[in-house]
């Protein structure tokens, strides 16, 4: 049996993993500014994480969500302190299409509406609405297709406004990412999640805060619509959640009541994940990690914008963007090739960091040098 072909990937083996460097099959060693997709928060093999799941492994790894698990309880304690909505009210699943899926699930049980406002660019997963609610036709089949969903321009607040005044009586949720990250790093600006939250209290909408890639401490605060000062009746997390160990969750709003059989899952919310969760957020509180984000993103903005190739570097925190001429369009292939340095992309000319929060000072540095010397070597070769 062959594996079904859905991804290109690149020429490289990982078998050792630690901090925020990786080390390949022939014994090379990589530094990571992109954790997986934004999935390795704390570093990678945290020792904090390995003992969790170690400890945890020898007591019960799993059981399914018909007996009590007191994991949870305190995985939604432990949840409300570091992210501030102690108040909201924790369900857990297993990756972030499946959080989105049931976020947008919950507004549509709760306002008995049909319609969803997604927008531009907007990356929201791959299971069955979520990716309805993506704006890529690659990844939506024939059956995926509805007319319940909208999209908008990202970022154009009258566009948004003249859309629920005509038809914001039928609007379930509006779905946006504080910052699209397969978009291209894209920060929603505040006044627009001001208007989002503005026009969904007017019509009686959910407000669906996809914090999946740009949540969980990675901008600074720890969802980055926090920024606009405004809660979201839901948030989205999975990503950063386990530091590599799949889980998902959404926060809700306690003016959403539960009601039974509205969400289940069998996985979601295991012991194993609970204990790798739990370790992610003590870990994340006892290192300062999102206060590290906030000072060493700053210096690789800042370090990038005095770079003249470099283009319209942007997000924020270690959530970072920045746009490739053509003329050094290999940089991504060269930087993994030459520097041993993982970065990421978004089509079609965007480089993505999406490092450990725990990222140090002299990694940012060396990737600041080795950008510097890749392309100093495209204007030695043009010469």
């Amino acid at each position: 049996m062959n594996l079904f072909d859905v991804y290109p990937l690149n020429d490289v083996t990982i078998t050792k993993a630690k901090g925020s460097y990786v080390w390949d099959s022939e014994g090379n060693q990589y530094l990571d500014l992109y954790g997986g997709h934004a999935v390795i928060s704390i570093g990678h093999t945290h020792p904090h994480w390995v003992r969790r799941i170690e400890e945890q492994l020898e007591k019960i790894a799993f059981y399914s969500n018909s007996i009590q698990n007191p994991l949870q309880g305190e995985l939604a304690k432990k949840l409300g302190e570091v992210s501030g909505k102690g108040d909201y009210n924790l369900f857990l699943c297993n990756s972030g299409a499946e959080a989105n899926e049931n976020a947008l699930k919950m507004a549509s049980f709760h306002t008995g509406r049909k319609k969803i406002v997604a927008f531009s660019k907007a990356f929201h997963g791959r299971t069955s609405l979520a990716v309805a609610a993506t704006d890529n036709k690659n990844y939506v089949a024939p059956v995926n297709e509805t007319n319940n969903v909208d999209f908008l321009p990202f970022n154009d607040e009258e566009a948004l406004a003249v859309h629920f005044a005509k038809h914001g009586k039928e609007i379930a949720a509006v779905i946006i990412e504080g910052i699209q990250g397969v978009g291209g790093i894209n920060v929603a600006s505040e006044s627009f999640l001001q208007l989002i939250r503005s026009l969904c209290d007017k019509y009686g909408a959910v407000y669906i805060a996809d914090a999946v890639q740009c949540g969980y401490g990675r901008s600074g605060k720890f969802f980055s619509h926090d920024f606009a000062g405004v809660n979201a009746d839901i948030y989205s997390m999975a990503k950063g959640m386990g530091n590599g160990f799949p889980i998902g969750g959404i926060i809700i709003a306690p003016h959403i009541k539960p009601k039974h059989f509205q969400l289940g899952t069998t996985f979601g919310g295991n012991h194993l994940a609970c204990a790798a969760a739990m370790a992610v957020l003590e870990v994340m509180k006892e290192e300062k990690l999102m206060g590290n984000a906030v000072m060493t993103g700053k210096y690789l903005r800042d370090e990038l914008n005095a770079i003249p190739e470099v283009q319209n570097v942007r997000g924020r925190g270690l959530m970072i963007g920045f746009d490739v001429p053509q003329e050094i369009a290999a940089l991504k292939k060269n930087l993994l090739t030459n520097q041993k340095i993982f970065t990421g992309e978004a089509k079609p000319n965007v480089i993505r960091l999406l490092p450990s929060l725990a990222l140090k000072k002299k990694d940012a540095e060396q990737f600041i040098d080795a950008i510097k010397e890749e392309i100093e070597a495209f204007a030695v070769a043009a010469e």
